[in-house]
């Protein structure tokens, strides 16, 4: 690309940057400049996005490849790799940091959002650790499903701003043709980004980071009585709201490791993720949680532990002596927990139809939860099939059709009829707001890996397209796409999934 040709790019394809995290200390990050692509080619352009965040869409479908492929800057650009640490399946790893990541900075959107705009897969970094820092076209054809899916589902995710092929080979099992995915987040500020000034008794570092934190998230927090004791609970609550999302629509996040974890209450990081078909409460398909530590069930019981290790962190920060700011620790830490129940059993009482509150509703939800295990019901369309019942008698065989002894499911449907007897919505409204909540679409992993091997094998991203199209509206029927709804053919069924970006 000549020097002209650079500078009608920066000029056309304008960011107005504002880059506060680059004006932290210097040893929050290290300044990386992208690594070049050969042949760049931009394969999608979240325009919608793009809109949001206040960039000239025609711009970007001009010099979008050499942007989002890191070949070129844009004007008012900071990159820079971040420094983190964390806890990786329970084991502690002092430095991690943006192996194959750079911010290039902080743009304010149109709603007054400060949101971050990162290249994953372009190049190595000082904390790449040997690898290549390059990412391979499936995992970013897999995060870019899957952030913006979560996004239409309601679920608070980093987002999918494009994805550019670098007309380069990764060599990883195999060699595989490289990409680059643009994430925007409100921040990809981690659990691990506090550890990693703390395992260097930097007590300095973890004051500055919160305090950052604090201006940049919470920033009511600024005239709270203890800021720092705010922060806690604060990002205690939304870990439990976000993490009772995952459950509501089937999620496994598969590697919540500590450096996965936002500030923000974000989900990040699309590796060996997944969407239950089959409801199985020890689901694991993340191909290295062997042990199942991050199953499906454990997700809540994660979230705590990684929240702990947020806590020691700020201990110093948290009372005026070590025994009390444990205390107060221990307390947030609890209050978890209660947190996280009243949000689960919220959005499940709002699954099943029940907008008031009795004192069985727990056990009429866990009673439909065993019954869909022991009966190896499908978790996206029992709960889809039962919004339609709740409006209309006639689709009780399509609910019973889901579980394999239909008998079972009908003693379920009595207790639940008498409970719906004590609500106040009629029929019609209580199946609307079912159907609000409960999808009739996500990304069923079979039809990612088809998505996948159409792109890699031939080149042909007309069925990525077509997902994507089919997701964005998961709560709408979409009857030319039935097909998207249903789960695999046994033959189809993907069993693991596997870090890649």
């Amino acid at each position: 690309m000549t020097q002209a040709l650079q500078d009608t790019a920066r000029t056309s394809a304008h960011f107005a940057f504002d880059n506060s995290y680059a004006r932290l200390p210097q040893h929050f990050f290290a300044r990386q400049t992208p690594s070049q692509a050969s042949e760049p080619w931009l394969i999608k352009l979240n325009e919608p996005l793009a809109a949001e965040l206040g960039l000239d869409i025609e711009a970007l479908k001009r010099d979008g490849a050499a942007i989002f492929s890191g070949n070129l800057v844009p004007e008012g650009a900071d990159p820079l790799a971040m420094a983190y640490a964390g806890h990786q399946f329970g084991g502690f790893v002092p430095q991690l940091g943006d192996g194959r990541a750079i911010l290039l900075g902080e743009v304010i959107d149109r709603d007054g959002q400060r949101r971050d705009i990162q290249l994953k897969g372009a190049g190595q970094t000082p904390f790449s650790r040997n690898g290549d820092g390059r990412a391979a076209l499936g995992p970013v054809l897999r995060e870019y499903i899957v952030s913006e899916a979560m996004h239409a589902l309601g679920v608070p995710a980093t987002r999918a701003l494009a994805a550019v092929s670098t007309g380069q080979p990764v060599y990883r099992e195999d060699v595989l043709p490289g990409a680059v995915f643009t994430r925007v987040a409100a921040s990809h500020i981690r659990v691990g980004t506090f550890q990693f000034f703390a395992a260097r008794d930097d007590a300095d570092g973890v004051k500055a980071l919160a305090d950052y934190v604090i201006d940049r998230h919470y920033p009511d927090l600024k005239e709270a009585a203890n800021p720092y004791l705010g922060l806690f609970e604060a990002v205690c609550d939304r870990q439990a709201a976000l993490i009772a999302r995952w459950l509501h629509v089937g999620f496994i996040h598969g590697v919540m490791n500590t450096d996965n974890m936002t500030i923000s209450g974000e989900t990040i990081d699309f590796g060996p993720c997944a969407f239950m078909d089959t409801y199985d409460p020890a689901t694991v398909f993340s191909s290295i949680d062997q042990r199942g530590r991050y199953a499906y069930a454990n997700q809540p019981g994660i979230g705590q532990w990684n929240l702990a290790r947020l806590g020691e962190t700020l201990l110093p920060l948290l009372g005026d002596d070590a025994e009390t700011a444990l205390e107060a620790a221990n307390t947030v830490l609890k209050d978890y927990g209660e947190r996280f129940q009243i949000h689960w059993l919220r959005g499940m009482r709002e699954k099943i139809g029940l907008s008031s509150v009795e004192d069985g509703d727990l056990d009429l939800v866990q009673s439909l939860l065993a019954l869909m295990q022991a009966q190896q019901a499908d978790f996206t369309l029992t709960f889809r099939r039962l919004s339609h019942l709740a409006a209309d008698g006639s689709a009780e065989p399509a609910f019973l059709g889901t579980f394999r002894e239909p008998a079972a499911a009908s003693e379920w449907l009595v207790r639940w009829r008498e409970r719906l007897s004590l609500e106040m919505p009629s029929a019609a409204e209580r199946a609307a707001a079912m159907l609000a909540v409960n999808p009739a679409f996500i990304p069923r992993n079979h039809r990612i890996e088809q998505v996948i091997a159409a792109a890699v094998e031939d080149a042909d991203f007309s069925l990525f397209e077509a997902l994507l199209t089919v997701l964005s509206r998961p709560y709408e029927e979409q009857p030319a796409f039935a097909a998207y709804m249903e789960p695999p053919k046994p033959e189809e069924r993907v069993l693991q999934t596997f870090c890649g970006t």
